[in-house]
């Protein structure tokens, strides 16, 4: 598909990091496609409201919202695996954090690519 020079997938969490930097992206004068992927953590409906509220408020159109259950059932993480406990108020910076789930972003950024490319995105924004 020839890509529309002014377009980005934004993958959206809901949190904070990804709102800035598709906010910085819309402020550069992209017009975004949402992408919010759930992966089956713990935080997912409160995320995906969280994305809808910025749609909604940003005037996004294109929106696709796809369920990634296989991070869920692999497991590895506290915020994927129930017997994993969420650490409250500790920050070690010694190893790997109970809550990082084993190559997520690597899966979240395969789906937005493919997503940009059926849209010819010009870009792909993740934070």
């Amino acid at each position: 598909m020839a890509a529309q020079a002014r377009l980005a997938v934004a993958l959206m969490s809901g949190g904070m990091d990804s709102a800035v930097a598709a906010a910085l992206v819309r402020q550069a004068g992209y017009e975004l496609a949402g992408l919010h992927i759930s992966y089956g953590h713990r935080t997912a409906a409160r995320e995906r409201r969280a994305f809808e509220a910025l749609c909604d408020a940003w005037g996004i159109v294109r929106r696709l919202v796809v369920s990634l259950e296989h991070l869920r059932l692999i497991g590895g993480s506290a915020l994927t695996d129930p017997a994993i406990p969420v650490p409250e108020g500790e920050l070690s910076r010694q190893g790997i954090p109970p809550t990082y789930v084993p190559f997520r972003n690597a899966n979240l950024l395969a789906i937005a690519v493919s997503w940009a490319e059926v849209l010819g995105a010009s870009a792909v924004v993740i934070g």
